[in-house]
C-alpha cells in the first residue's frame, strides 16, 4: 500500500478523484494544493485514439506557448561560417560544428533544444543514438532544421515546443510553472490542445483525445472533461 505524505494528504482532502474538471477549475485547484520547495511546473497528459503500431497514425507537431514554459531554454545549434556569428547573436548558448558534435559524442548534453543547418545534417548523423532516445534529434517537420536559424533560435526561446505520441498513445507536456497565474497557464493549455488537435492524422476517425488530465510535478492529477 502506498503511503501519502502529509502534503498529498492535504491535496487529496479537497479533491474528488471521481470528478471530471473544466479546465478552468482544475486550474484552479492546482492553486489550492499545498506547494513544495520548488516551483513545480503544470503538465497536461493525453491519452489519444490513435494506434502507436500504425505510422499514419503518430501526432506530432509544434506549438508555441503564448507565456513560455518558465524557464530559461538551452539552444544548441549546430552550424559553420557566417551562419555561426548568427546563431550567437540570436541567444543561442551553443554553437559549432564538427567541434560541438564531438564535445556531445563525449556525453555533453546541457542543452534542452538543438537546431542545426541542413547541410549540417550528415555529420549530426553520427549523434543519433545520443540525441534521438533523448527527443533532441532535430528535424524539418519541427522547424528545428533550417536555413533560418535566427527564426528558430526565437521561436524556441519564445516557448516553442514540440510534440509527439508516444509507444503508448500518450503525449505528456509541461505547459509552463506553478508561479504563472492562472489565466496564463490556461491560455498555455489551450494553445497546446487546439494544436494536438489541428495534428490530427486523417486516418484516426472520430474524436483525437480519449482523455486528458493536468498535474504539478509532485502534486495528483486531476481528469478534465473533453
Amino acid at each position: 500500500m502506498v503511503k501519502l505524505s502529509k502534503r498529498m494528504k492535504k491535496a487529496f482532502e479537497s479533491l474528488n478523484i471521481e470528478k471530471t474538471y473544466s479546465l478552468e477549475e482544475a486550474m484552479e485547484r492546482i492553486s489550492t494544493f499545498p506547494k513544495v520547495k520548488f516551483d513545480e511546473t503544470v503538465e497536461l497528459h493525453f491519452s489519444l485514439s490513435s494506434n502507436p503500431k500504425n505510422s499514419d497514425q503518430m501526432v506530432r507537431g509544434t506549438v508555441v506557448l503564448p507565456h513560455g514554459l518558465g524557464k530559461d531554454v538551452k539552444v544548441a545549434v549546430f552550424c559553420k561560417g557566417e551562419a555561426e556569428q548568427k546563431a550567437k547573436d540570436a541567444g543561442a548558448d551553443y554553437v559549432g560544428s564538427k567541434d560541438l558534435i564531438e564535445k556531445v559524442s563525449k556525453g555533453f548534453l546541457g542543452f534542452d533544444v538543438v537546431v542545426a543547418m541542413p547541410d549540417m545534417m550528415r555529420d549530426l548523423s553520427k549523434l543519433g543514438k545520443v540525441l534521438g532516445p533523448r527527443g533532441l534529434m532535430p528535424t524539418p517537420k519541427a522547424g528545428t532544421v533550417t536555413t533560418d536559424i535566427e527564426r528558430a533560435i526565437k521561436e524556441v526561446k519564445a516557448g516553442k515546443v514540440q510534440f509527439k505520441s508516444d509507444k503508448q498513445a500518450g503525449i505528456h507536456l509541461g505547459i509552463g510553472k506553478r508561479s504563472f497565474s492562472k489565466e496564463k497557464i490556461l491560455e498555455n493549455a489551450k494553445h497546446l490542445l487546439e494544436a494536438i488537435n489541428h495534428a490530427k492524422p486523417m486516418s484516426i476517425k472520430g474524436h483525437l483525445i480519449k482523455n486528458l488530465s493536468v498535474s504539478t510535478t509532485m502534486g495528483p492529477g486531476l481528469r478534465i472533461a473533453i
